[in-house]
């Protein structure tokens, strides 16, 4: 039975292994942090990855407690914090890398810049789906694309988790938003207000014909990586095109590119919790998710399935065999 000086989380020794369920100290607010009660832990692709030692750029650090996104209440406020209290409900990218403990776990001592105030119209669940995904669309459409009215805007794995949240950025802010998927995808991506566009029966050249006139698109936000980074490339728009990737990690030509006279920016998300620098930001950039969701713009995607820490191992495994539809989360607290 948990005490007060311990809590229930779940462990990794040792890369390749499975998520041990055990009891460890619990955490205390430190300076510029507050203590929060884990309500509902988001898990990512990059979770399954880290387990099986294959993100070092992660940067994690064995014995580790996994889980990027949380959504939970605050317990503790240490010194130096304003703008939270005791009771608040909060959701934030709050660690599960870089040696910083994660959400998989009762309780987490979180720096309160991550943080911002959960939507009030979203469940614990709902809103622990949002923050790695929401900040990864934001940074890249907004903070290095200036995304904007009438653009035209393309986005490749529109059904995925940054993807789908990509879509709705976009359209929040005025942009006329296409979105590329693969079959049985196509009615998800028009539900969210994209025209679909089925990757695997249109070639780049002729999507691009159709609905540009041969122009190209003012943004393309590549979520996939590989081959598909250099279609984007190939549908940007020229001169004034911006080509953003999440995924922009492999060894890639630039000529189609440097020939539209286009731009191209990387997004990686990790950095300012492996480094401290930045944030601020992404608390900014919560607050921003916040006045999306209340305002009726933005709808997280959510598995149907329910997780809690004991069976946590069967949410990796979802992910890891595609299985999943909709953003896994797992409950941590009632």
């Amino acid at each position: 039975m948990t005490t007060q000086s311990t809590m229930h989380a779940l462990v990794l020794d040792s890369f390749g292994t499975q998520l041990v369920h055990r009891e460890i100290p619990r955490p205390s607010a430190g300076p510029g942090q507050v203590l929060v009660e884990v309500k509902a832990s988001g898990v990512n692709p990059l979770d399954t990855k880290i387990r099986a030692g294959s993100a070092a750029h992660a940067k994690p650090v064995l014995p580790a407690v996994l889980g990027i996104d949380l959504a939970g209440v605050v317990r503790e406020v240490g010194t130096g914090v304003s703008g939270f209290k005791p009771g608040d409900e909060v959701y934030g990218m709050t660690g599960g890398v870089g040696g910083v403990q994660g959400s998989l776990a009762e309780y987490a001592a979180v720096d309160a810049r991550l943080l911002a105030i959960k939507p009030s119209n979203l469940s614990m669940r709902e809103a622990a789906a949002l923050p790695l995904v929401f900040i990864t669309a934001w940074e890249g459409l907004v903070d290095r694309a200036n995304v904007r009215a009438g653009q035209k805007v393309l986005i490749h794995g529109g059904a995925g988790g940054v993807g789908h949240v990509a879509i709705q950025i976009a359209k929040a802010f005025g942009a006329k938003v296409f979105a590329t998927e693969g079959p049985g995808k196509q009615e998800l991506v028009e539900r969210l207000g994209a025209t679909a566009i089925n990757y695997s029966i249109e070639s780049v050249e002729t999507y691009v014909a159709k609905h540009t006139d041969g122009e190209g698109f003012d943004i393309v936000y590549d979520t996939v990586g590989g081959t598909t980074l250099d279609a984007s490339f190939e549908a940007v728009r020229r001169y004034q095109g911006h080509v953003v990737s999440c995924l922009g990690w492999g060894t890639h030509k630039l000529a189609p590119l440097s020939f539209r006279a286009a731009t191209y920016s990387g997004v990686f998300t990790l950095l300012p919790l492996l480094t401290g620098e930045g944030r601020a930001h992404h608390g900014d950039i919560m607050r921003e998710a916040t006045k999306l969701v209340e305002a009726g713009n933005l709808i997280p995607l959510l598995d149907p399935r329910s997780f809690t820490l004991v069976d946590a191992q069967a949410a990796h495994t979802a992910i890891e065999n595609r299985s999943a539809h909709g953003k896994i989360v797992v409950d941590i607290a009632e």
